[in-house]
């Protein structure tokens, strides 16, 4: 996923030229921005899903489809769009962060010949992009699980945000600034599992379909290892993505919160609503990722090889 120059287009130390760091991260969260506007519905069903039933055995929704069309019913169509500024506000940050990571940091360990890093490097690298990317993406999470969660409730409960800045100056004036950290720990936890997950498997998988021999560097292969990496994701970071959504949309009950810790939400789910309701959701979660994670590395090759067209040939 990082840019190269095309032959004969060299830099220091006889490594191939590539794009500025500002790029690379620019780049980033463009795609991710970009992505988000086909999958957002995606995202807010898989949201709902993982909030539905919650404390009990019952489900709110049986399927997928009985969720996206119980909210058209009774939102609309621009009720599927609920929280889409959130949803942009995320990815300009969480994705502009871990993607401009993870590109520098998979070209710092390049070697000079050009051999990309192996697959538990690989992993590494994701590691750390995904958490601090993850950190520095949390209020923006905060907002959009609140704002795609609101349409479930009573309208009396609803939070009413107008749109992600409105949600971000209210969680702070009226639930202190921290509040908008809230999550932050199992945010992480569920980035470093995606990333290790995502990037490393996207890698790979591409690395492998290339060597393969039947498929070159193109929107083919890259759609189909984004589809392998984002069923390989979905499986591994479902249980920590429940968590995350919880907490982040939990309130406070006499003074208390609904959840202590992650650890908590684990427990309460296996013994209220059973151990498959961890992956609760895993139909639109898959829907939502394996798309993203196409769009996302589709439009980011595609900037990587424009500007090397423009910018780094000749």
């Amino acid at each position: 996923m990082a840019a190269t120059a095309s032959p004969g287009a060299s830099g220091v130390n006889g490594k191939p030229r590539t794009s500025p760091k500002s790029v690379k991260f620019l780049f980033g969260g463009l795609a991710g921005m970009g992505a988000t506007v086909f999958v957002q519905p995606l995202d807010l069903v898989k949201n709902r899903m993982q909030l539905s039933g919650e404390g009990a055995k019952t489900r709110e929704y049986k399927t997928s489809f009985h969720a996206l069309s119980s909210i058209l019913r009774a939102e609309g169509l621009r009720g599927i769009y609920t929280g889409l500024s959130a949803g942009l506000l995320r990815q300009a940050t969480y994705t502009t962060t871990r993607l401009g990571i993870y590109t520098v940091l998979f070209e710092r360990l390049t070697g000079a010949d050009g051999t990309p890093p192996g697959f538990l490097l690989k992993a590494l690298i994701g590691m750390t992009a995904g958490a601090t990317g993850a950190f520095v993406g949390t209020p923006a999470e905060v907002a959009l699980i609140r704002m795609t969660a609101d349409g479930r409730l009573p309208a009396d409960q609803r939070r009413g945000y107008k749109n992600v800045f409105n949600a971000l100056i209210r969680i702070a004036r009226e639930e202190g600034v921290p509040t908008l950290w809230r999550g932050c720990i199992p945010t992480m936890a569920r980035a470093v599992v995606v990333n290790a997950a995502q990037l490393a498997s996207y890698s790979q998988s591409k690395q492998f379909l290339l060597d393969s021999g039947y498929f070159s560097d193109n929107i083919l292969c890259h759609f189909c290892a984004s589809m392998i990496s984002g069923l390989v994701t979905t499986a591994a970071s479902m249980p920590v993505d429940i968590v995350k959504t919880r907490i982040q949309n939990m309130r406070m009950i006499d003074g208390k919160p609904e959840y202590k810790n992650g650890l908590d939400v684990l427990v309460k789910v296996v013994r209220y609503e059973g151990f498959f309701s961890l992956w609760k959701g895993f139909t639109p979660y898959y829907a939502r990722l394996g798309p993203h994670t196409v769009l996302t590395f589709i439009f980011l090759e595609q900037m990587n090889k424009a500007y090397k067209r423009l910018f780094l040939s000749g």
